[in-house]
């Protein structure tokens, strides 16, 4: 009889698909910023990774031109858009269609996550995203706690991350 435990945490990380929601890309030139986010009743960082969220819609700054814009009910965001287009060119794109989104969460998830990602996923901020590579698959990264994240992944791409992410798990529970 042996007097070592071996003891090991047999779900390091959980993956898991969210509820679709309704999901716009948002394209304006940066001289229109202030006035297209006033039109449109949302804030809009400046900065690329930043995100304003809380009560309704969240929004994350994927470029000095381009932000992703998640809310409850598109029917508002689309009017606004509709009216304000004339006085302010912009695009908004619904791609609620195109991605779905996966949280990873638990004491591994930046293990999982950094396995096929190249950025310094542990140096992002909570409460910043980015656009990203997963292995070849590129996706959108929410940080919403120090190992809390969520991941867009487009529609085609889902069964390979999920294949490398499940592959992972079976490594981080093996010890490897």
């Amino acid at each position: 009889m042996t007097t070592q435990r071996h003891e090991f945490d047999p779900t390091p990380f959980l993956v898991e698909e969210l509820p679709p929601r309704p999901r716009f890309s948002l394209r304006v030139r940066p001289g229109n910023r202030a006035a297209l986010a006033a039109a449109l009743s949302l804030e809009l960082p400046t900065t690329v990774g930043h995100r304003a969220s809380g009560p309704g819609p969240e929004v994350l700054c994927l470029g000095p031109d381009e932000w992703t814009v998640l809310v409850d009910e598109a029917a508002p965001l689309v009017a606004a858009s509709r009216d304000a287009y004339v006085q302010i060119p912009h695009s908004l794109v619904e791609i609620s269609d195109r991605e779905i989104t996966l949280r990873i969460s638990g004491a591994q998830a930046l293990t999982a996550l950094t396995t096929g990602c190249p950025r310094d996923i542990e140096a992002m901020p909570v409460g910043q995203g980015a656009r990203t590579l997963y292995d070849s698959a590129t996706v959108t990264l929410w940080r919403d706690d120090r190992q809390d994240f969520r991941m867009d992944v487009w529609c085609s791409f889902l069964p390979h991350v999920r294949a490398i992410l499940d592959q992972v798990l079976v490594e981080l529970r093996s010890g490897l």
